[in-house]
């Protein structure tokens, strides 16, 4: 059973448990609250209200369910979780429901208004948690079964390898980790290969590793001798998109952002893969959508005079595409409006200078007001992009800003942005050192990432593009 199944079904119950609650709730109303509104007994008959909340309520619980990170971690929900989660979820809904449906009734009494919001929570929260504490017992039971779970890869080859591998293969309620082999640290690898663990190959190549057996959890065991490798082995497990747990002796080595787990026995460290509360990243997508739709909207009749400006001032095509990198080290095509003479890298990568032969006249005022990235907008429609994320970069420099900065892999946690802080506060870089320089900025934007801090680098970005200060 794939995870877009199980996504489905929650999806399903969700639809059902709502489109139960509101019809219950309706009810309801006709038969108890509008007698005591009206003083006489009302026909329960279901009206074209009932039939556009029958439509519209499954969809606005479906919205936000995907809003607060419902849908996530599909096969690690447990029943504690589900309860908080649909009790939140659910007093929130009630609530956004009730302000914009109910409150505009005629009532005698106030009275009527806390019956029909008690009434509505209490059917939707019944309804929903009983329809899904059924399936997360139901998913439960199959990973504790091994019928379901998700590929991990250990790192490391030693006694403490072989132990936490023994402990969870040995627990008779499997913690969902499927083992597809281990990764050696510092040789010795014979023990968890007479143990029937494949070895993957070195800890230099778990990007591949990851990426060619699809793995979702790695576990981090290494000896006290080896702690000098650990930074080392976060950094080619950073940008990812993997879980992280460690041994919990090696809490001392990592500064913060930790938090301690339990796999059902196996005590472990998980490094916080949270950046920000899954609502907020949610909802910072809903924004990049919206205001990507409504700036090429609204900017078209002016990128469509860039356009001619960009054709008539050189030839060559009107739009530059090029490959970067980006969330999880995927890459993709970005989109600018040509700022250069075609052909300015026939000799391989070059980065541009403020004083640069290749850019061309119209190419240097669209660079310092910013308006070649406006096509990006396009990028960030397609989840390519965000409004706000560090830039991406070209997998050539990615390499020469590694020797440098190994933690330069940090940034592929989140999407790449049109505008960044490091962006902001230095503008383009000119050579690699500078891109390492820059590096520190968006490293500090990841680590205090909010919508909050989000709106005050486009008030930034806004402010640049206005003054023609980019460069």
């Amino acid at each position: 059973m794939g995870k877009r199944t199980q996504v489905a079904k929650y999806v399903a119950v969700d639809l059902l448990g709502s489109a139960t609650a509101w019809t219950l709730f309706y009810l309801f109303r006709k038969a108890y609250l509008e007698p005591i509104k009206y003083g006489y007994e009302v026909p329960l008959s279901l009206d074209q209200n009932y039939f556009k909340g029958l439509v519209l309520i499954p969809l606005f619980w479906f919205g936000l369910y995907t809003l607060i990170g419902g849908y996530r971690d599909i096969y690690r929900r447990h029943r504690t979780k589900e309860l908080g989660q649909t009790l939140l979820i659910s007093l929130i809904g009630v609530t956004v429901i009730f302000f914009a449906l109910l409150l505009d009734d005629e009532v005698a009494s106030y009275r009527y208004y806390y019956r029909s919001f008690v009434a509505l929570f209490g059917l939707h929260f019944g309804i929903t948690f009983l329809l899904r504490f059924w399936l997360t017992s139901a998913t439960v039971r199959k990973v504790h079964d091994r019928i379901i779970g998700f590929n991990t890869v250990l790192v490391g080859g030693n006694e403490r390898a072989v132990s936490i591998h023994q402990e969870i293969e040995g627990m008779t309620r499997s913690p969902g980790n499927r083992f597809v082999g281990f990764v050696n640290v510092n040789g010795g690898d014979q023990l968890l290969v007479e143990h029937g663990l494949p070895r993957l190959g070195k800890w230099s190549e778990l990007p591949e590793i990851i990426t060619r057996h699809q793995v979702e959890e790695a576990i981090v065991a290494v000896e006290s001798s080896e702690h000098d490798h650990i930074s080392r082995i976060m950094n080619e497990l950073e940008g990812t998109g993997v879980r992280i747990k460690i041994i919990p002796d090696m809490y001392d080595i990592l500064a913060g952002s930790v938090k301690m787990s339990s796999i059902f026995g196996a005590p472990l460290i998980e490094v916080n893969p949270e950046i920000m509360p899954a609502w907020q990243f949610s909802l910072k997508r809903i924004i990049d959508i919206a205001v990507s739709i409504l700036a090429l909207m609204l900017l078209s009749p002016l990128m469509l005079v860039i356009a001619l400006l960009v054709k008539v001032s050189s030839p060559g095509p009107v739009f530059f595409r090029q490959e970067r990198v980006g969330k999880n080290g995927k890459p993709f095509q970005i989109v600018k409006f040509r700022s250069m003479y075609t052909d300015a890298e026939k000799n391989g990568p070059l980065l541009s200078s403020s004083t640069d032969p290749r850019i061309t006249p119209i190419g240097r005022w669209l660079r310092r007001t910013r308006m070649d990235e406006l096509p990006q907008f396009w990028n960030v429609l397609k989840g390519d992009m965000s409004l706000v994320g560090p830039r991406p970069e070209r997998r050539h420099f990615i390499a020469e800003i590694m020797k440098l900065a190994p933690h330069y892999r940090h940034l592929h946690k989140v999407r790449p942005g049109i505008t960044s802080w490091g962006q902001v506060k230095f503008g383009y870089a000119e050579n690699v050192d500078q891109m390492v320089r820059r590096l520190k900025y968006d490293i500090l934007y990841i680590e205090n990432m909010s919508l909050a801090v989000d709106l005050k680098i486009l008030a930034y970005t806004v402010l640049i593009i206005l003054k023609g200060d980019g460069k």
